[in-house]
């Protein structure tokens, strides 16, 4: 599968004007050959923690242009929103996969980040999930997520991606760059990663979005400007490193 992954900046709480600027970035993805396509951590509100505005239902806009997305360029677009579901008194951190042909798959970010008061605010998700798309199984996680190292291993033999979306700050940027190698070096499967760009009220964002190989090799690295990568991933790749170093049945 290949996959695109779109590091861009965020208008804060503004979804219409980063609908706006997110679409061309996605077509970009799209043109190269993207079969699945990443947008950030809560791309379209910034990672606020101003519930009260920032919260949509389950079918609200943001879900709706990712839909929208996916059925005008024929591929899967990913992105994480504040979902709000019915009857709830948090929204989750939700993020969202809508395929080209309807479909709808969720993850809800399990570790909210506690420093940001992200617990205070959002509900945690209880379900870890692995998702297969075309050939590929995908298992998703938002950005505080990748320090929770039990989390990946308890996915890895049913794993060939992960797949990471973050607003993960600059101040951190070491963090960030290790945590991913390391998340693909010990789980030898890929790490697809998309990082927000520029700053909002809280913090400045270093981007460092990029794809990692199973043998923990950055094959793409989309630097720390708005842009567009794009790489094929895999399932052959991780089978031939778990086969050559089988270090998983040493767990």
């Amino acid at each position: 599968m290949r996959i695109g992954v779109v590091q861009h900046e965020i208008v804060w709480e503004s979804p219409e004007a980063n609908f706006t600027a997110v679409q061309p970035m996605i077509d970009r993805a799209a043109e190269a050959g993207a079969e699945l396509i990443a947008l950030t951590e809560t791309f379209s509100w910034g990672f606020t923690m101003n519930t009260t505005v920032a919260r949509e239902p389950a079918d609200g806009p943001s879900t709706a242009f990712l839909q929208a997305e996916a059925a005008r360029t024929g591929t899967w677009i990913v992105g994480s929103i504040p979902v709000l579901p019915e009857g709830a008194d948090r929204p989750h951190n939700r993020m969202t996969f809508a395929g080209p042909g309807g479909e709808l798959e969720t993850y809800n970010k399990a570790h909210p980040f506690v420093s940001a008061g992200e617990t205070e605010h959002y509900e945690a998700g209880t379900e870890l999930r692995t998702l297969t798309i075309g050939d590929l199984r995908i298992s998703p996680f938002v950005c505080f997520d990748v320090r929770f190292a039990d989390d990946f291993w308890n996915l890895a033999n049913d794993t060939d991606c992960y797949l990471v979306i973050a607003n993960f700050p600059a101040s951190r940027r070491e963090h960030w760059n290790t945590l991913l190698r390391a998340r693909a070096i010990e789980n030898q499967a890929w790490v697809v990663a998309a990082n927000r760009v520029g700053s909002d009220p809280n913090a400045a964002y270093a981007g460092d979005s990029q794809v990692i190989d199973p043998f923990g090799d950055i094959v793409a690295d989309a630097g720390d400007t708005p842009g567009v990568i794009v790489h094929d991933v895999t399932p052959q790749r991780v089978a031939e490193v778990r086969a050559n170093y089988p270090f998983l049945a040493e767990r």
